[in-house]
């Protein structure tokens, strides 16, 4: 672990220095990055104007879940986006046996060599959505944010979960341009309140694949709407997360050259 660590570091400053060598193009697309990705409310915004709303929950509320959503999908696609797109290139061109002779397990070098700064605006985007909005909502009280830490992480570990999986898809699903946009559409219920969807679904996202985990539930507990259900999600995100891990080591040792 303290190989990893020491070696995830370096990178991070490797990665960090190369995006700074052209500072301009770094700045200008962190920038547009921010902008971009402050439209993400957009749909709640025109929503609420038009004097509709979701039920029992109020403007700067919705805002919260999205904002808590979006910092947590930038975190972790600032860590992992590069484990996904790296696996897929090194597949389609046969060069992943490259990664297997490194001297540490591949998911680990993977993670440790592609750090995404250019992700970065995202993250910037979510802290500036969280905090306006929590500005304007406030928090319950000092247990609300532990009960958020708990429950961030455990959207944060949902994520990693997903991007574990769609890498690994890519050792036997070749052309698979179209997966992230069909993970981001499953990730979509995480940004609304779960109470507008049917009972299946919000089932589903608790507790199978558990996205309501991403926004919805640290949102409510801020606001000191937590109820017991949430606090056991925590378990369905720690194993989905563990799962992922678990299916792209597994296809690794099913790799057999050029094309997965």
């Amino acid at each position: 672990m303290e190989k990893f660590t020491k070696l995830y570091l370096k990178c991070i400053k490797i990665a960090i220095a190369g995006a700074m060598a052209y500072r301009l193009n770094f700045i200008l697309s962190t920038l547009l990055a921010t902008i971009l990705n402050a439209l993400f409310p957009l749909v709640t915004i025109l929503i609420y104007n038009a004097g509709a709303s979701f039920p029992g929950w109020g403007f700067h509320e919705v805002l919260l879940i999205q904002g808590i959503f979006l910092l947590t999908n930038s975190l972790a696609a600032l860590m992992f986006d590069g484990v996904l797109w790296s696996s897929m290139s090194h597949i389609r061109e046969g060069t992943f046996e490259i990664v297997l002779l490194k001297p540490l397990p591949p998911l680990s070098f993977l993670i440790a060599t592609s750090f995404t700064p250019e992700i970065f605006g995202g993250v910037v985007a979510g802290v500036i959505l969280f905090s306006v909005s929590l500005s304007f909502t406030g928090i319950a009280g000092a247990i609300a944010i532990f009960q958020f830490l708990v429950m961030f992480a455990g959207g944060f570990s949902v994520i990693t979960g997903l991007y574990m999986m769609m890498a690994a898809m890519s050792f036997k699903w070749v052309g698979n341009s179209r997966l992230t946009e069909i993970f981001d559409s499953i990730m979509t219920f995480g940004k609304y309140p779960a109470s507008i969807f049917p009972s299946a679904i919000r089932g589903i996202a608790t507790f199978i694949i558990p996205v309501a985990m991403i926004g919805f539930f640290p949102a409510s507990a801020l606001l000191g709407r937590a109820e017991g259900v949430m606090f056991l999600a925590v378990i369905p995100c720690l194993l989905f997360m563990l799962l992922g891990i678990w299916i792209y080591n597994k296809m690794i040792r099913l790799y057999e050259g050029v094309g997965g």
